[in-house]
């Protein structure tokens, strides 16, 4: 029988960043058990020309920085820092377990093994069952359960004969046919429809169903750094500043796309979704060459000559290729707590910072005893899916910079750690610029205004809105 400190279940980003943390601050054994066949999760089933949303400074682990904070010098991220593409990820990923972690002689790795309960987990491939035994907590690294398109069930009917792709197997499909129908409304469909064009795909081929528009994080104002210091810290004041003077939603939304803060792909639709996708506007300039566009709903039926919608049919394209994206990112359950008794739950703490708030948990594990301390300190946030949860978000986002600030221990911990961005110099050369201490003056006093008008907003929200 196995016995261990920690055992981990998952190790994708969320787990392995976590288990660095560990490595990094205790002398702790770990046993990680994964159902794939390599470390990285979902990302071992991604489509081949997926990219971050986000720069790479911000994802992976504290140890060890993913890419080589570059700024993209063409394409639509032009400007911009890098986004690691899906392959180099799962490299990193590969990299970190095989000359980090099991070198260290204190982790033990179990890929293709499916954890049953019971301290118990299964090969996947021959069937051996391996018992352990953990002295201090069993992670959960996989609450999130994301999901790919690759590993989605559809949930409309199809027809036989029409031919139906995934993202995964469109560079193999596409050179066979002259047209496309996109179906989602989400960031996959989004990275299906930049791809198709970047591949020199005419707009007018292209025929994109979008059961639920989207508001999108603007790629612009999340680049770390000191020679981004001022659209990105001057973006953070335009949203407090917007959160506190907003009289509703639909105002602060205003505001916020006025600014610059938040995009859509057709400003003459109001959005109805919101998952933080992030996109640069030549993205969505290019996105919006798209022009058939159908808006009646999810598909429920994909037949030769008719596509039967929740709100209608159109014609179908029987020469055409469809490519599913209708797969959810995350799943939206209620959260739990993230410590409790022998078991941690990892969760995601701050808006969109993953790997981020895996790594703070771990932190807080290692350096923090008492568990009613660690839970006030951890409070999660679940993944958002309509327009009010940007509010619900950016409030418990204040909440959460409160909370850390308080502890000054922990604050610099954070401020310091490299999944911040703190390693490219986050605001050091604008220590003594005018412009930039105009810009930290602005939020230090929006904060407190915008929790306060954040708070009204959403106790005026609609009963029915809460249950999203």
């Amino acid at each position: 029988m196995l016995s261990t400190d920690y055992l981990i279940i998952g190790s994708g980003a969320l787990g392995m960043s976590f288990a660095d943390q560990l490595l990094t601050e205790t002398d702790a054994n770990m046993v990680i058990v994964d159902r794939h066949h390599m470390p990285g999760g979902h990302w071992n089933d991604a489509y081949p020309f997926v990219r971050l949303h986000q720069p790479s400074a911000y994802y992976g682990v504290g140890s060890c920085a993913l890419g080589s904070s570059r700024l993209d010098v063409a394409g639509f991220n032009r400007g911009y820092y890098e986004l690691a593409s899906g392959a180099q990820i799962i490299s990193y990923y590969d990299r970190l377990m095989n000359e980090r972690f099991l070198p260290s002689g204190r982790v033990q790795y179990f890929p293709l093994y499916d954890y049953q309960g019971d301290n118990r987990f299964v090969s996947r491939l021959s069937g051996d069952i391996q018992q352990v035994t953990f002295r201090k907590k069993l992670v959960d690294a996989t609450f999130l359960n994301t999901q790919v398109p690759s590993t989605h069930v559809p949930s409309f009917e199809l027809c036989d004969g029409v031919r139906l792709v995934t993202p995964n197997v469109l560079p193999t499909f596409a050179p066979d046919f002259k047209s496309y129908v996109i179906l989602g409304g989400g960031k996959t469909a989004m990275d299906v429809g930049v791809w198709l064009l970047q591949m020199g795909a005419a707009p007018e081929s292209i025929r994109w169903i979008v059961p639920r528009d989207s508001w999108l994080r603007n790629r612009d104002r999340v680049q770390p750094g000191e020679a981004f210091f001022k659209q990105t810290a001057g973006g953070l004041a335009n949203q407090l500043e917007a959160a506190a003077e907003a009289t509703c939603i639909a105002d602060l939304f205003e505001r916020l796309e006025r600014t610059g803060e938040i995009l859509r792909i057709d400003t003459t639709v109001t959005p109805t979704m919101y998952r933080g996708a992030t996109l640069s506007c030549l993205e969505v300039e290019a996105l919006r060459s798209i022009k058939d566009v159908v808006r009646k709903g999810r598909v429920l039926r994909i037949e030769h000559q008719t596509v039967i919608l929740e709100h209608g049919t159109i014609e179908g394209c029987s020469d055409s290729l469809y490519v599913d994206c209708t797969a959810k990112a995350f799943d939206t359950r209620p959260s739990v707590r993230v410590f409790d008794g022998d078991r941690i739950t990892i969760q995601m703490l701050r808006s969109g910072a993953f790997c981020l708030s895996a790594a703070v948990i771990g932190h807080i594990e290692a350096a923090y005893d008492d568990e009613t301390i660690k839970n006030e300190l951890c409070k999660p946030m679940q993944s958002p899916n309509v327009p009010e949860d940007l509010v619900r978000r950016a409030l418990e986002e204040l909440q959460a910079g409160r909370r850390w600030s308080v502890d000054k221990t922990l604050h610099r911990w954070v401020a310091e750690h490299r999944l911040t961005g703190a390693g490219i110099g986050q605001a050091d050369a604008a220590a003594h610029d005018p412009d930039a201490d105009r810009i930290r003056k602005r939020l230090r006093e929006a904060r407190p205004k915008a929790e306060a008008n954040l708070s009204r907003l959403i106790a005026e929200l609609a009963p029915e809105s809460l249950r999203h």
